[in-house]
Order: C-alpha cells, then structure tokens, then sequence
C-alpha cells in the first residue's frame, strides 16, 4: 500500500534509498564531530541562558561571530532536505512539512546536548540547540518547496499527474450469512 502523495517508481525508491544513506552519514559525522572526547586544559562553564552565546560571540566582531554563528547554523542544516528526502512525500503541506522537519532537527539537537553532559571536554550550550533548529529551518525553506514544485511539474508534464494512480477495486466487502448488525 502506497502512502497519500507518495512518489513511486524505481527512481523514487533510489532516491529515498540514497536520502536515508546520506542521512545515515551526516548523523554519524554529526556524532563524531560533537561526542567525541576533547583533551583540553579547561572548559567553560554550560550555557543555560538563552542568546548569551550568541551575545558573547558577536562582542567578539563581526567576522569570528559570523563564524561561529555560521558553524551552529550549518551543524544540522542537512537536516533539512535529508529528512523530507527520505519521507518521499510530493503532495504534502508545505507548513506541516516543515513542522515536522523542524520538531525532528531539534530532537536531534536536543539529544546530542544531553549526549554531551557526559562526554569530557564537551560543553552543553542552549544557543548551540538554536541554531541548530534555525539552521534546519533555513535549510528546510530555502530548497524543500523550490524541489517539490519542479518534482511535480516534471511530473505533470510527463503526463503521471501529482498524484499517483489509484488501484483498481477489488470488490465488495464480504459479510459473514446469519450474522446481524449489532444494535
């Protein structure tokens, strides 16, 4: 059984196959890049505060702060293609989508922070789920709807229409003889 406004086909399927590997290896590379253990002489205190990183970073100048705001932007913005990609949804609210986008980036945000109280050298920083959660966003608005509507145009213009074909009726519902509605 296909899900409403799914696409089909074999290219379809490789494309969700090759999402779900790639998000397979951003993860990793995610885990790999904020769980592993740092040998340093000191670490600073967590950020529980909201924005007061992102305060502290920009009285550091404009270039370091672009920087830095740019590494917590980026960290999960794959995200926001990677998990539509491999939903494989044409035919879907552009507002739930990004709902659901957005709520599964921070999930994830959330977890590596948690993940990080209990590795030496890793500090947990609010500012940095934030970012991360904007970066999906971004990510999410700037090439999701722009990729569906060109998906399914090429469709409508190859003639399979945006919503996949209907499968033939298989006849009435059978009934058991001798037994009655219940009242």
């Amino acid at each position: 059984m296909q899900r409403q406004g799914s696409i089909s086909g074999s290219a379809a399927v490789r494309v969700r196959v090759a999402g779900g590997v790639l998000l397979v290896a951003h993860l990793a590379l995610v885990a790999w890049i904020t769980l592993r253990p740092l040998d340093v002489p000191w670490v600073r205190p967590a950020n529980l505060h909201p924005f007061a990183g992102i305060r502290a970073d920009l009285a550091l100048g404009w270039p370091e702060a672009a920087r830095r705001i740019g590494k917590g932007l980026a960290l999960l913005a794959p995200l926001g293609v990677l998990l539509p990609v491999v939903g494989g949804r044409l035919v879907v609210s552009p507002l739930a989508s990004l709902a659901r986008t957005v709520a599964a980036g921070t999930l994830i945000s959330l977890g590596i922070a948690l993940l990080q109280t209990g590795v030496p050298g890793q500090v947990v920083d609010i500012d940095a789920t934030l970012l991360n959660t904007v970066g999906v966003a971004l990510a999410h608005l700037l090439v999701v709807p722009v990729a569906r509507f060109r998906l399914r145009r090429r469709m409508e213009s190859r003639g399979a229409g945006a919503h996949p074909r209907e499968e033939p009726a298989q006849g009435r519902t059978p009934t058991i003889p001798r037994v009655g509605i219940a009242p």
